[in-house]
């Protein structure tokens, strides 16, 4: 199950990459190399009690949570047919702006308690958002409020082109967690299991009432930041090269191989399972209709303001 989430994340990866060169997906977030620092927490929560909160980067772990391919595809066009999850997955959209996730994330999890669910909120981050103001306020409300809160950090080692180094004098994001009398754990970020177990433990923590949990994720973004970025304007091949050796699939599948619970021809057979089901996926959204402009000023917020109202109106030609 694991490996085929990773595969399954990877493959979703590689296809949208082609669909973005295509013209068929706006600007994309790629996520190679990081997938098993997002598998690994998705795959601790329940998509229908507890709630996730990803960043733009995270649709690895919305794809293991549970929203459908047809959706991130049509996400990632920008298409309000993408917006929101379906009824059965507790996701919110994907952040844009950074590190705003964090304090809502918080909110989130403490409305559970007040709803007197023991359900967990998993909010993902990057190394370069925790340097945001949002992150403190984030952390510091849960940890005060003893919310359930899962605050994942993938640090890769750069904030786009800005290394760690450059960003704080910690050695490890993980000690910042000190600052609000709450755990913090560096994993593996490229070992699925590592990841899966602690961040098991830190789920079980939370649904006892025994607080948030900061976790640092230590992996690398083998691919660019977005699609129209260049890394090789401010990092090396040789740094890559040494983190690809260390692919979390190549490690599971190697893993797996060994133990004799994976094949070859399983492999093959889940690389056309995969294609199949992204296809499929393809012509779904495909399938969706034209988003009409108005649509835009439709969901800000549950009702509309006036200037909402306005906008609307005159994109209906009602104005």
């Amino acid at each position: 199950m694991g490996y085929r989430a990773l595969r399954r994340a990877r493959h979703f990866d590689e296809r949208a990459l082609v669909l973005q060169r295509q013209g068929r997906l706006g600007v994309y977030p790629p996520f190679r190399g990081q997938e098993a620092a997002q598998v690994g927490v998705a795959l601790c929560l329940k998509a229908d009690h507890d709630w996730l909160l990803p960043s733009y980067r995270e649709s690895a772990a919305a794809l293991t949570f549970g929203m459908p391919i047809s959706k991130l595809i049509l996400s990632w066009r920008a298409d309000p047919a993408g917006w929101g999850a379906p009824p059965n997955v507790n996701m919110v959209q994907f952040y844009i702006p950074i590190a705003t996730q964090i304090p809502q994330a918080a909110g989130v999890a403490h409305a559970q308690q007040l709803l007197g669910k023991d359900a967990v909120a998993a909010v993902f981050i990057g190394d370069g958002g925790t340097s945001e103001g949002d992150f403190h306020e984030g952390l510091n409300f849960a940890s005060v409020f003893n919310a359930p809160l899962l605050v994942v950090v993938q640090n890769n080692g750069w904030a786009i082109s800005v290394p760690t180094q450059k960003q704080m004098k910690v050695q490890r994001i993980a000690l910042k967690a000190q600052g609000y009398g709450i755990p913090g754990v560096t994993v593996d970020g490229n070992d699925l299991v590592a990841v899966w177990s602690v961040a098991r433990e830190a789920v079980e923590r939370a649904r006892r009432g025994e607080g948030p949990t900061l976790i640092e994720a230590l992996t690398y973004r083998v691919a660019p930041h977005t699609s129209s970025d260049d890394p090789s304007r401010y990092r090396t091949e040789e740094e890559t090269e040494r983190w690809l050796k260390r692919d979390p699939l190549l490690r599971m599948k190697n893993c797996l191989l060994h133990l004799g619970l994976w094949s070859e021809a399983q492999e093959a057979e889940l690389t056309e399972e995969l294609e199949a089901e992204f296809l499929s996926a393809v012509e779904e959204a495909d399938r969706a209709p034209e988003p009409k402009p108005w649509e835009i000023v439709e969901q800000v917020y549950q009702e509309m303001q006036p200037d909402q109202q306005a906008a609307w109106n005159y994109l209906r030609g009602e104005a």
